[in-house]
């Protein structure tokens, strides 16, 4: 039977410590608390394999189990809590039939530790907050606002529908760029084909020939000879040069750089202002629909923009509001974010008291806008690639004609 240690207060607030044994951790509580106490801190004392192959099994488990959660599966644990808390259940409780229900090692192990740590006293919020790779911390600042206000349920209904929309919005973009990028790859996967294969065959062919072979077969056939000798050597490179740029891109200039640059570029930069604007939109939407003040849903909504230039931008707009300007003025200076005719729509529906519904609108729009857009895009991207392959094929096929051409001539 597991033992477990435990921390608790007694009746004069000194604190005890001491051990039980118990089939569970629900089982252990009561015993603790049977004894007079408060507990603190509860976990099972950890004891060493005795046979091999039960430290292996373990071994296995804990590997096993430290997989992520899927976005799925914490998009069905926010909608089944949402549910269970509206019907009366009691977190505790909650979180211990999810755990039950859960799907995979990984979220089961995920569940307990969250209702563990809400069972020793800390908040769901701040039990969240300790699994930052499970949940982000646009996902924990709604439930701390949820909590905070008493509508904890509401909020997670809400979070569970901004999860299915932000999938959708995902997907859709993941689903046009999927195709240019088969393209690009085919293009890729062609020239270097070419290149160390095809045109070597020729090359013997043209080291016959006592004429000057033409500048473009040239110029392909010492393409050729470097993708041949060196290719290894620049695959190499490309690899060290894109992970320190990587490394570049995790650190802050580095990161504020390249999003400056993004936003920057015709046709990108636009389509990832409106991608963060409909999801600042929906998500401050959605918070005040929920009962959440004005500034604390603008401070959880920012952070759900991405661009930290963006972010920035917002946040002086936040500084505005609590000094107690209109949110339509105080957002007027992010136009790279809000065109005119979206803050006059904001500013009329504060002004009558349905900001909350008009943004939630608003974000429809945008993201009805941005599907269109990604289509024009693809559909123009599509063309550009298939234009960029037959170039390079058709450059190549002409470089490694025109010396034969020009011997057959020769023999005429």
């Amino acid at each position: 039977m597991p033992t477990f240690a435990y921390r608790a207060l007694q009746a004069n607030g000194k604190i005890a410590e001491g051990a039980v044994d118990a089939p569970g951790r629900p089982d252990a509580l009561r015993q603790i608390e049977a004894l007079g106490l408060r507990p603190v801190s509860v976990a099972e004392k950890s004891g060493g394999a005795k046979k091999g192959t039960a430290a292996g099994t373990s071994k296995f488990a804990l590997k096993f189990e430290g997989r992520r959660v899927s976005a799925r599966e914490l998009e069905n644990f926010t909608r089944l809590l949402s549910s269970l808390l509206a019907a009366g259940v009691p977190l505790s409780r909650a979180l211990v039939i999810l755990q039950k229900e859960a799907s995979s090692p990984a979220s089961r192990a995920q569940w307990k530790n969250i209702h563990d740590l809400v069972v020793d006293g800390l908040s769901l919020a701040d039990a969240m907050a300790r699994s930052p790779e499970t949940f982000p911390r646009v996902y924990v600042a709604m439930v701390e606002a949820g909590e905070a206000g008493g509508f904890l349920d509401v909020v997670l209904a809400q979070i569970a529908e901004f999860q299915a929309r932000e999938k959708d919005l995902k997907s859709k973009v993941l689903t046009a760029m999927l195709y240019p990028c088969i393209l690009l790859v085919l293009a890729l996967g062609i020239l270097t084909l070419l290149l160390t294969f095809f045109i070597p065959k020729f090359q013997a062919i043209f080291n016959n020939m006592h004429s000057s072979l033409p500048l473009i077969t040239r110029v392909i056939i010492g393409a050729s000879h470097l993708v041949r000798s060196y290719g290894l050597i620049f695959a190499a490179a490309a690899i060290g040069i894109g992970f320190l740029l990587r490394t570049w891109f995790v650190s802050e200039k580095g990161r504020r750089t390249w999003e400056g640059l993004v936003l920057k570029t015709p046709l990108v930069g636009p389509l990832t202002a409106q991608f963060a604007m409909a999801r600042f939109c929906r998500m401050l939407g959605t918070l005040i629909g929920a009962g959440v003040q004005l500034v604390q849903s603008l401070n959880v909504a920012r952070r759900s923009i991405g661009n930290q230039i963006l972010v920035d931008a917002v946040g002086q707009a936040i500084e505005r509001v609590q000094q107690g300007g209109r949110l339509g003025q105080s957002l007027a200076d992010c136009r790279i974010l809000f065109s005119g005719s979206v803050l006059e729509m904001i500013s009329v529906a504060e002004e009558s008291g349905k900001l909350d519904v008009e943004l939630v609108r608003i974000a429809l729009v945008t993201e009805g806008d941005l599907d269109r857009n990604l289509k024009t895009a693809v559909a123009f991207a599509e063309p550009l690639l298939l234009f960029l392959i037959a170039g390079f094929i058709g450059t190549i096929f002409i470089g490694m004609l025109l010396p034969i051409l020009s011997m057959s001539q020769y023999i005429k």
